[in-house]
């Protein structure tokens, strides 16, 4: 994961929607013209079914980081290695098995979100 910005959300309204691995917040379009920054192995903008599967409207509060790897507020919800951009505070789905799968296969780390 690079150190250049992921995408700022172009707009804040019901089109949001935050990646289920990162928490990374962008809009529908921009996840499936660039995908995910954190996630490129999702390779969200190469198949617009993975946007649904890998994403979600639902989600809780918006932190803004540019330096995560200075941030205590990025380190306290795990986010100091990721790229700067929007990320949310939580979110309640989990990602689906075949996907948790891939994420074990590519050797990077899914944390469910707490019941």
């Amino acid at each position: 994961m690079g150190s250049a910005p992921a995408q700022i959300p172009t707009s804040f309204g019901h089109e949001l929607r935050a990646c289920l691995r990162c928490r990374l917040v962008k809009t529908y379009d921009q996840f499936r013209e660039s995908g995910c920054e954190n996630c490129t192995f999702f390779k969200m903008d190469e198949d617009n079914e993975r946007v649904v599967d890998c994403t979600t409207p639902n989600f809780n509060g918006i932190i803004s980081v540019m330096d995560p790897t200075r941030s205590w507020a990025a380190r306290w919800l795990r986010i100091s290695r990721f790229v700067p951009g929007c990320y949310t505070l939580a979110v309640s789905e989990a990602l689906p098995e075949d996907l948790q799968n891939l994420c074990e296969d590519e050797r990077v780390q899914y944390v469910p979100p707490k019941r």
